[in-house]
Parts: C-alpha cells; structure tokens; sequence
C-alpha cells in the first residue's frame, strides 16, 4: 500500500464511550496479524478512556486513510453510524461482528460485512478464538483489610492499601481481589473454608496484610507476600515468626524496591517452601498452637 492508502482499524475499544474488553482485544490481535501477514500498512485507534497514549481519533486526519475495518462486538448504535460519516470516503468493512439488525445505519454504511453471526447465516468461530498464543502471567490473590481499629495511632492500614495496590497495578499479572470473610448468602464470597482454600491452592501468591491471608496461604502452600500494616508491628509479624516465612515487610520499611524482591522470591523458591510450611501443618509432629494446652487449663479429665 502507498501514500494515503492505508487501513484504520477500529472497535469498541475505540470509543470514547465504549469499552475494551478481553475479547475485543485479542480480535483485534487476530485482525492484526492477518493485515500483518499480507504487509498492509494500518494504525489502530484507541479509547482515551483505556489507552492515554493513543492514537485516538480527535488526533487522526480521515484522509489519511482509504479503508476503515471495524473489528468485533455488535454492529449497532449512534457510534458507529458516525463512524460511516466522518470516514464516508473510506471502503468501510466489519469483520467478526454480530448483526442484530441487518436494516439498521450501523449495519448498511458498510460496504461489507463478514459476520460471526447473524440472522440466516451460520455462525463463525469469534475473532478471539484464533488470536496469537499469549504469554503465562502469574495469578495473584490480593487479601487486605482497612479495618483492624483496635491499634489505634499505630494503623498503617490505608498507606499500606495504597501503596500495594498503585504497585499491583504496575504489574503484569492477573489480579483477584479475595476476601476471608464468609457468607452464605452472597454469591461473589465463598461460603466455606474448603471454597476459600480451592481458591487460593490455585494461585501463584498472594498479596496480604492480613493474619489469615498470610496462615491460609501458606496452609495451602502458596506463597504470601505480607505486609503488616502495624507500625512496629503486631500480629501479622508475629505469626510469619512462628510459621517460619520470610517473604513480610513492615508498612515503615514498605518500597517498590523491597516489594519487588519479595515478589521475585515467591514467584520462584517462595513456591518450595510455602509447601514445606503448608506440609507441616499438617505433619504429626507439627509445632504445637495453642490448642494444644486447651484441656489442661480447662481442668477438666480427659476421656478416653
């Protein structure tokens, strides 16, 4: 292609007022490699809503372009119609779109259309599908708190919030957010311990400046990257102590540089050990909690 002849690929994750969703995305991936594969020249037009550093379309000039594709989501609505009228001197093609109304604007100002589904026609596999293989990223549980009033001048807990999710944001990961607390009634917590547990044995570590985000972690023998978010300390310390896990950082010492080490220990040796802790829990010859002097403070004999 030479001169102004030259493709502008767009979707939803174009608009302003539109979204860019996984799906969405990796359509696009598969459109890209296509137009990639034949040596045909394109730009992509974002969102300023999802990608700050653009292009966006207030910075485009439509006569630099002589083909429009529009990649995926439904074919439908005021956006895409003004598509067709700021680019009306485009050939202007959807590809992988749903068709819900054949008759409407959106549908007929495009030259052609090659639907992954519509009315009549039979179904193609989604764009999405078929996009190029991604690489692994780690699956990280973040477990926090803002509550845990009861310390008073030494609570560090909205610093340390803070701080760990602006970091987690920076990092090519999968996040998910995780609560420990149980409830039987609202679907997006889980109901048991065992449900809690499936989760987090699935994970590759977990973020926490909770007590229990740290024990039920390594019980499942994940890593843990803790932080307590006690100034001087308290009973997120204490219990890394007694189980024996390095990997925690007190909110006064908390940096980017000290999170970063953390994160790149558990991501490799952190996975050994958290199993050997999780495995001596439940070894028979475990360290003893405080359990196990329960009956003798009771004063009570002891059956059987």
């Amino acid at each position: 292609m030479h001169g102004r002849d030259r493709i502008l690929v767009t979707g939803w994750f174009s608009f302003l007022h539109g979204e860019a969703t996984a799906g969405d995305v990796l359509a696009l991936r598969r459109v890209e490699e296509v137009l990639g594969s034949a040596g045909l020249a394109y730009d992509v037009v974002w969102s300023p809503g999802f990608r700050a550093a653009g292009p966006h379309f207030a910075d485009l000039d439509p006569a630099a372009y002589s083909r429009l594709v529009f990649v995926c989501g439904p074919a439908h609505g005021w956006q895409i119609e003004e598509l067709h009228r700021r680019f009306a001197h485009c050939l202007r093609i959807a590809v992988g779109v749903s068709v819900i109304d054949p008759g409407s604007p959106a549908v007929t100002g495009f030259h052609r259309v090659l639907a992954r589904d519509a009315v009549g026609t039979d179904p193609t596999p989604d764009l999405a599908a078929r996009a190029p293989a991604l690489p692994s990223r780690p699956v990280v549980g973040v477990v926090l708190t803002h509550g845990q009033h009861e310390y008073g001048g030494q609570r560090r807990h909205e610093e340390v919030a803070a701080g760990l999710t602006r970091w987690l944001a920076g990092k090519d990961c999968a996040r998910l957010e995780l609560e420990t607390r149980l409830d039987a009634h609202d679907w997006r917590l889980c109901g048991t311990p065992a449900q809690l547990e499936a989760v987090l044995a699935r994970l590759d570590v977990v973020v926490t400046d909770r007590l229990h985000g740290l024990v039920l972690s390594l019980r499942a023998g994940t890593p843990a990257l803790a932080v307590d978010p006690v100034a001087g300390g308290a009973k997120v310390t204490a219990q890394a102590r007694a189980c024996g896990w390095p990997a925690l950082v007190a909110a006064e010492r908390m940096t980017d540089r000290v999170l970063e080490r953390w994160w790149d220990w558990c991501l490799t040796g952190g996975r050994d050990e958290a199993g050997r802790i999780g495995a001596g829990f439940r070894a028979a010859d475990a360290a003893a909690d405080a359990a196990d002097g329960l009956v003798a403070v009771l004063g009570m004999r002891q059956v059987g």
